[in-house]
């Protein structure tokens, strides 16, 4: 974590919470953030169990709760199986965070980058992975969020979205489809007391994605960036902390770039 960010403030309290491919990077590091703010956690993973396993040792012995669940959000009944284990656990399923993602190389000359050479292959499989994903995780909790007449989805996204500073059509596209998803759920679902939102990241520092950008690339990043600095993994899972949380209730169908000011949607 970031020097500013050692105490977390017990903002989930009882709160029980599914975060999808939190085995590593991003989501690993919102679901330990989530169990320190004092959210159950559901550690969603697809294939890494070791890591999975590894991510709720930590949140165990740093003194919360969590339990590994292997699940491809790409498969309906799948994630709908998952969502009964948490229900039948803990009686309440209060939160979702879709960060799941589809593999991916971010190789700003691979033949994605080009609408010349990409493929609708390419396409599929990112919005398999991520809208697909995210309609089946929030159809599985559903029941349980209306009948509890409370929730809270957050989707997480890219500021490619915003400033495409490198052309991935596929990923970039998936991506900016959630926020449509996004405004959609939160017009229909707000009626029973769920709120979704869409939290979108920069290059953070640092994840798997980004273990390969040099420290001259995040210091170029600060220098353009009005809060004058890269945005670290601990700070944007601050950001999810807050949205799941009851401090942001009169917030729903939003879109909001997590990145230090660098875009501004």
């Amino acid at each position: 974590m970031s020097e500013h960010t050692s105490v977390i403030p017990a903002l989930l309290t009882n709160k029980v919470a599914i975060v999808t491919g939190a085995s590593r990077g991003l989501g690993a590091q919102i679901a330990q953030q989530m169990a320190a703010a004092g959210a159950i956690v559901c550690v969603n993973y697809l294939s890494s169990v070791d890591a999975a396993n590894t991510v709720v040792a930590d949140i165990v012995g740093a003194g919360g709760q969590a339990f590994a669940y292997q699940a491809d959000v790409t498969e309906l009944e799948q994630v709908q199986a998952m969502a009964a284990e948490v229900v039948s656990r803990y009686g309440h399923i209060d939160i979702l965070v879709n960060n799941a993602l589809p593999y991916y190389k971010f190789d700003p000359s691979a033949e994605y980058t080009s609408i010349e050479t990409v493929k609708w292959s390419h396409f599929s499989q990112q919005m398999d992975g991520i809208v697909k994903g995210a309609v089946n995780t929030t159809q599985a909790v559903l029941p349980q969020m209306k009948t509890q007449q409370m929730g809270k989805i957050i989707n997480i996204s890219t500021n490619l979205v915003y400033n495409p500073v490198v052309t991935y059509y596929d990923y970039t596209t998936a991506k900016s489809a959630l926020i449509g998803l996004t405004r959609n759920l939160a017009s229909e679902l707000g009626q029973y007391g769920i709120r979704v939102n869409l939290l979108a990241g920069g290059l953070l520092k640092t994840t798997d994605a980004s273990s390969l950008t040099t420290e001259d690339v995040f210091d170029y990043i600060a220098i353009t960036t009005p809060l004058r600095q890269a945005t670290s993994v601990a700070d944007f899972a601050n950001s999810v902390l807050l949205m799941a949380s009851d401090l942001s209730m009169a917030i729903t169908g939003q879109s909001i770039a997590v990145d230090g000011g660098l875009t501004m949607p």
